[in-house]
């Protein structure tokens, strides 16, 4: 088995220092914003920035595939407002763009809210014309949705919403999906023990399937299971506990994508990640 775990890791001071801090955590693989999160606009990077990026990632010895960049949490590719779900898109046509400038492959993202002004349909809707816009717009970068815990009025909590977006592009090569496991536990599906995580993969491997997995995110949960709430907790500290974790580092349908972190202490990363690593041993 092949595992590649790490953590979002910070690029405060530049993109390329997001290497090397994967690096100080023990990280095989990382995400990161390539831009400020909670801002629209960023300056263009730099040709060394670059470079200097590249060159740490091969410092440090993470391949390409390994790194999970995510977009801004402003982006709303489902907004029920043309004016605004145009400025979510090119926004995220742009965060393409930086990825495909880094050398890397994949783009994190959220599918969207509709805000309670119109229906899941019609907004899923919405997302899947914006991702065929930004697929038309720009070439070599796979869109990575990640699954939510439903809550508010975000889409993506069920599978069946995941497949449909898949479905819906106009290139399924170019679309892929990363599960959270705070946000599984958040949306229903149980993932606590033997019987219920296999019952959870099973139904994703049928409805979306696992040659479109591509990466994860570890996190624990402060909130219970169905409770439609996004509340990331250490590994082992919430109510999903270490089990669930133990089962994916075992699971060879999860070999080959990066598994990252997003637990609440980052002074814990190490910890956890040599935990996960163990958990392989058992």
């Amino acid at each position: 088995m092949a595992k590649f775990v790490g953590a979002h890791v910070s690029a405060a001071g530049g993109v390329q220092k997001a290497p090397l801090n994967a690096a100080a955590i023990g990280a095989r693989a990382f995400a990161f914003f390539t831009k400020n999160q909670r801002q629209w606009k960023a300056k263009p990077l730099k040709r060394e920035e670059i470079e200097d990026f590249q060159r740490n990632l091969q410092k440090v010895g993470i391949d390409p595939d390994h790194v999970l960049p995510h977009d801004s949490y402003l982006i709303n590719l489902g907004h029920p407002e043309e004016e605004k779900r145009r400025r979510s898109l090119e926004a995220f046509i742009e965060e393409i763009h930086r990825v495909k400038e880094l050398g890397l492959k994949k783009l994190n993202f959220h599918p969207g809210s509709h805000l309670r002004q119109i229906g899941e349909r019609e907004a899923l809707q919405l997302v899947a014309q914006s991702m065929n816009e930004a697929l038309k717009e720009s070439e070599g970068v796979t869109l990575v949705i990640e699954n939510t815990a439903g809550q508010g009025s975000n889409l993506g909590y069920r599978f069946d919403h995941l497949a449909y977006l898949i479905e819906e592009s106009i290139d399924e090569s170019r679309v892929g999906v990363c599960l959270d496991t705070a946000h599984l536990f958040g949306a229903g599906y149980d993932i606590r023990d033997r019987e219920s995580y296999e019952a959870t993969m099973e139904e994703f491997g049928r409805v979306v399937g696992f040659s479109h997995l591509e990466g994860m995110h570890l996190n624990d949960s402060k909130v219970p299971l169905n409770s439609r709430k996004d509340r990331h907790h250490s590994l082992g500290r919430g109510y999903i506990g270490l089990e669930a974790f133990r089962f994916i580092m075992q699971d060879p349908r999860l070999d080959g994508i990066p598994l990252i972190l997003e637990t609440i202490d980052p002074s814990l990363w190490r910890e956890e990640i040599e935990l996960l690593y163990a958990m392989m041993e058992e």
